[in-house]
């Protein structure tokens, strides 16, 4: 009996079963939508609520959470947003944490271009070199933190041999197409199945640029309180969720 009751307590907990099911619309920033589509359905069994999607820079979907966009749960790729949100007292109270620590890489889908030390940076052997907007994306101001510590922004910026893209997604988009001949990107975004990256590829060391924490927060507005409670607890704490982060490319924060 005493089991039969701690179960129906974590179902309850939870929100789970028909009766209470929900639809969450979750914002969350372009380099976590892969690995959030492969815990989405992980997250649908396990409590009977279903996600909808939608993605951008965190600077984006910041500035539509401010406009009252009805989104439940903001995944963003720092920590700033989410709290600015929270100082605006927009985010229900104590709700924010770190979900996911991300990597920065400068990868081409040429498995000749890319060194090991990032060499290539400043020998010139490429003619465009796609970014994040840093001013909306974290994984772009990190990356223009790598170029300024190398000493390569300005003469960079200046022979406009950096693209700008609106998020990581469309800066990974820029190489993966041949429009640029590689760019810094998420670890997440290239890394198989396998744990193989195909192309060259660099990891940027962490002291080179500011550790990228991703903090996630539970909007005010959400009219879906309880399923927004059970999809960050969730994330926060599930074995399963958390396998799926790290295999996806990212550290925990536990």
């Amino acid at each position: 009996m005493r089991s039969l009751l701690a179960t129906l307590s974590a179902w309850l907990a939870l929100g789970a079963g028909p009766l209470c099911a929900a639809e969450l619309h979750i914002a969350t920033a372009a380099n976590f939508a892969a690995p959030l589509q492969k815990l989405t359905p992980l997250f649908e069994r396990a409590t009977g609520h279903t996600l909808a999607l939608s993605t951008g820079s965190s600077g984006q979907l910041y500035a539509r959470i401010r406009q009252a966009a009805p989104f439940d749960v903001f995944l963003s790729a720092d920590t700033e947003k989410p709290q600015l949100l929270e100082q605006q007292g927009l985010t229900v109270p104590g709700s924010r944490f770190v979900y996911a620590i991300g990597t920065l890489l400068l990868w081409s889908p040429r498995p000749d271009l890319v060194d090991g030390g990032g060499a290539v940076l400043g020998q010139g052997r490429y003619r465009l070199l796609a970014i994040a907007n840093p001013e909306t994306a974290p994984y772009g101001t990190a990356a223009r933190q790598v170029l300024m510590k190398l000493g390569l922004w300005d003469a960079l910026y200046r022979d406009h041999k950096i693209v700008l893209g609106e998020n990581i997604t469309q800066a990974w988009q820029f190489a993966a197409s041949g429009n640029a001949d590689l760019a810094f990107v998420a670890l997440s975004q290239v890394l198989g199945p396998d744990g193989a990256i195909a192309g060259s590829s660099w990891r940027v060391p962490q002291s080179m640029y500011d550790r990228i924490e991703q903090a996630a927060v539970i909007i005010a507005a959400s009219p879906q309180q309880q399923a927004a409670h059970a999809f960050v607890n969730w994330l926060r704490s599930d074995p399963a969720a958390l396998a799926a982060i790290r295999a996806a490319g990212y550290d925990t924060a536990d």
